[in-house]
């Protein structure tokens, strides 16, 4: 096999693949998920992202120049910090005095002496660019088509010059650590550019032997000053260093490379070239100090380089295919509307089912001349259900190239930014924006792509444990609003609104419990989530005041982001026991004690303590206008329309409340949703969407979907809410990945809904824009694998199995209820009436 050769690839079997409805789907190849472009990146959301989980790329698709954009997921500003403030105690009692004594405004302006400083700034790594000649200035547009194909994690560029059609391929390998590209033109000695590798941090750049260009660099140890004068002070710490290898290939018969000045490299007359692109970091995790930090960058990189280099392009394709079909092919899904079909439905009694061919129609837009931009525009008129299949694998697609074990958890963009001062800093924030990134990780069956998120919570335990005792003088861990590389989790800098919120650990941690209800990983509940929730309970008990009643009260507290209007008419944000507040605590109790029951630890002191606390936490309550209470008093809110929902927490991505236990705060709940109305951010419209689903509103999950399909414009951003860039990323705007991640959530949650012990089938699917339909390979808490089909808006038969797990399943739909005992290793297929029609072996 040469380089410039073809090849087959077949197929990895996947889990979801053991069942198949009675009815036959159409199939699959009609419909490519594929993100198409017709002309090459204007903006930065133009361009196409690829990624390894650690490495990641923005490909522009230029012709006569062309960007690479280059990310690694450990180049941050700074150093490790003391996140701790011994006037935190002083300050803190003055503002619990205030806030007990009604001067809410007095409190809010009290508690900026609990801010600290901001977080450190994620940095890009380098700018690969690549220049060819005059020719390509006069390239046939026409031909041109740029494409990000999801099935193979692969972005394609062709493009012809008078008779010669040229052809680019960029993928990131996560088993062999590389980004490649392989440029070809389909004459012989038709490829020639010059390659050279720049970046906006401290750099020098060299060639190494006529093949490879290296690229040293260094982050600033100071987060960045606004004053770019200050940006490199002689009195900066040692930062993080790091190293970038672009090594470049040719065909054998042709073709020559140049070393030209400045570190670029020149090639003339080849038939093909391939660029292997690997870096690496000095970070030696968040508690060394890259002054100290044993790693060397270049000697790791050009290491990954030589390890790689018996390995032909063809070879290292094929093992990223492998690697990445592997999670993504896991799940498959089909939406269609109505298609009026004449043919006959199974017979009344269930029993004999007619194998179909045509039953279902998939009619979507598979054509590859119509861009994914122009698509997003007429989808407010066509609601083509295709696209939200595209949007729903593009969530799914950036969680495995963003987030992988071992590497960082995703950040605020992934892995993918492209300024020294990136919005909000690319910074981990905890008060939606994370923990939304990882909500798809386990319905939509990627739970080893949240493993990152794990080692990141024990980074936020060892340094939110300083915290809470200096600051606060209790003991266990927390984290506040926003935190970064380096595990900070001391207040942000600025406005209590966002800053003064202790919370954030806490609903990280419920990440942990959701892990194990999805796994039933007992190993992991005992030395990894059992630790980690003990340490946050310690923090909650001891963080619980006595108020002026019944109840313990959490003062200060603030619902993030959000100003009230005290009784005295003054804007406030700081008051005490916020709906948030309550509902995430109640969260995590629910979950300790839960887990002290199955790890045999329920006489333990603490849990003993958890369990006299749970009466005491204030309810959640019902205000006058019929929406649910958003803190402790019934307070005039200042912005009824504001992005967060934070008081529904309960609800989503909760499970305290539900509609079945508690009716009369769902329907405050509808209340809440219309009064905070459907404009908003991407990860708010989103979350809205996976709420209105929990609450088996199908109708309104579904506006909120649709709300979503709006083509931002980047020359003019500011004027819009939410919506999508040309490349489908979210937007705010500006791009955040949270609206990309909660997508994929949100319609998971509107298909299957399930607790270890009730499946919820199709609770908020909307029968009339997707009726028909078949998705496979969805995971349900106990460990269960979900492949359900419905056509004309009713269920038409599900499959369910659990490969290790015996388990008693009570099924739900539209009103009915039945009780299905699920043996290990058998797959069991229900019809309409959720009567089981076949068992057999999981093979």
């Amino acid at each position: 096999m040469t380089e410039a050769g073809d090849w087959v690839v077949v197929r990895r079997p996947v889990e979801k693949d053991v069942w198949s409805p009675s009815v036959a789907e159409d199939g699959e190849p009609s419909r490519p998920l594929k993100v198409i472009f017709k002309a090459p990146a204007k903006y930065w959301t133009d361009a196409v992202p690829i990624g390894n989980g650690r490495l990641g790329a923005m490909i522009w698709g230029g012709v006569a120049s062309e960007l690479i954009q280059l990310n690694e997921d450990t180049l941050w500003t700074g150093v490790p910090k003391d996140y701790t403030n011994p006037n935190g105690p002083e300050t803190l009692a003055a503002v619990r005095k205030l806030v007990f004594d009604g001067k809410y405004a007095e409190a809010t302006k009290e508690a900026y002496k609990l801010s600290d400083k901001p977080p450190d700034t994620y940095q890009p790594l380098g700018d690969l660019k690549l220049q060819f000649d005059d020719s390509h200035l006069k390239y046939d547009e026409g031909t041109y088509h740029r494409e990000l194909d999801l099935d193979t994690a692969t972005a394609r560029v062709k493009y012809s010059v008078g008779d010669v059609e040229y052809t680019r391929e960029h993928f990131a390998s996560h088993p062999s650590q590389v980004i490649a590209t392989k440029i070809s033109g389909n004459k012989s000695g038709s490829v020639t550019f010059t390659l050279s590798l720049d970046s906006l941090v401290d750099h020098r750049t060299y060639t190494k032997g006529n093949n490879q260009i290296i690229m040293e660099g260094s982050c600033p140890g100071k987060r960045r000053s606004l004053t770019s004068d200050q940006a490199n002070s002689s009195d900066d710490p040692k930062g993080i260093q790091f190293a970038a290898v672009v090594d470049l290939q040719i065909s054998e018969d042709s073709g020559v490379i140049h070393v030209l000045d400045n570190g670029m490299l020149k090639v003339e007359h080849s038939d093909w070239a391939v660029l292997r692109i690997v870096a690496a970091s000095s970070f030696d995790g968040p508690f060394t100090n890259p002054a100290d930090s044993p790693k060397e960058p270049i000697t790791d990189s050009l290491s990954q380089l030589k390890s790689i280099s018996n390995l032909t392009y063809v070879d290292l394709y094929l093992h990223h295919l492998d690697d990445y079909q592997n999670l993504f092919h896991r799940v498959s899904i089909r939406l269609s509307k109505s298609s009026k079909s004449s043919v006959e439905s199974a017979p009344p009694d269930g029993k004999t089912l007619v194998p179909l061919t045509s039953d279902f129609s998939f009619e979507g837009n598979g054509d590859d001349t119509v861009s994914t931009a122009d698509r997003v525009k007429s989808f407010q008129t066509d609601e083509d259900p295709s696209l939200v299949e595209l949007m729903f694998q593009f969530g799914r697609y950036l969680l495995i190239s963003s987030s992988r074990p071992g590497t960082q958890v995703a950040n605020l963009q992934g892995i993918w930014s492209k300024g020294l001062e990136p919005p909000w800093d690319c910074a981990q924030h905890l008060n939606i924006n994370l923990q939304m990134n990882y909500w798809l990780s386990h319905p939509c069956n990627l739970s080893e792509c949240q493993e990152p998120l794990f080692d990141y919570l024990s980074t936020l335990a060892v340094t939110g444990s300083k915290t809470a005792k200096v600051n606060y003088e209790v003991n266990g861990w927390l984290a506040h609003q926003v935190t970064d590389l380096w595990g900070k989790t001391s207040p942000d800098e600025g406005d209590p609104v966002w800053a003064v919120w202790p919370m954030g650990g806490a609903w990280l941690s419920t990440h942990l419990w959701e892990h194990y209800l999805y796994t039933l990983d007992k190993d992991f509940l005992k030395n990894k989530a059992y630790p980690l929730l003990e340490g946050c309970v310690k923090f909650l008990l001891e963080w619980l005041i006595d108020g002026k009643g019944q109840y313990l009260e959490t003062n200060p507290s603030t619902s993030p982001e959000h100003v009230f209007i005290a009784p005295d008419g003054q804007r406030a944000s700081v008051s005490y026991s916020t709906t948030m507040d309550m509902s995430i605590i109640r969260e995590i109790f629910s979950s300790i004690v839960s887990s002290a029951e199955i790890l045999g630890r329920s006489d333990d002191e603490l849990i003993q303590k958890v369990r006299k606390t749970q009466p005491m936490l204030r309810p959640i309550k019902i205000a006058r206008d019929g929406s649910v209470m958003e803190w402790a008093e019934d307070f005039q809110d200042s912005e009824p329309q504001h992005r967060h929902i934070s008081h529904l927490f309960g609800i989503y991505p909760g499970h305290t409340v539900t509609v079945r236990k508690n009716p009369d705060i769902c329907k405050a709940a509808d209340n809440t949703l219309y009064k905070r109305g459907e404009d908003g951010p991407g990860w708010s419209t989103v979350w809205k969407a996976s709420v209105w689903a929990r609450l088996h509103n199908s109708e309104h999950a579904y506006r909120m979907i649709k709300h979503l399909f709006v083509l931002v414009d980047p020359a003019h951003e500011a004027t819009f809410e939410g919506g999508l860039y040309s490349n489908l990323f979210g937007a705010h705007p500006p791009f955040q990945i949270d609206a990309n991640f909660g997508f994929a959530s949100a319609i998971a949650e509107m298909i299957v809904q399930s607790t270890t012990t009730d499946l919820y089938l199709l609770p908020a699917l909307p029968r009339d824009k997707w009726a028909n339909g078949c998705v496979r390979g969805l995971k349900a808490r106990g460990r269960v694998t979900v492949n359900i089909c419905w056509k004309e808006g009713e269920l038409h038969e599900v499959g369910i199995w659990s490969k290790n797990q015996n388990s008693i399943t009570r099924l739900h739909y539209r009103g009915t209820t039945v009780n299905a005992t699920l043996s290990a290793g058998r797959v069991y297929t229900f019809n309409r009436k959720l009567r089981c029609i076949k068992t057999y072996n999981l093979s």
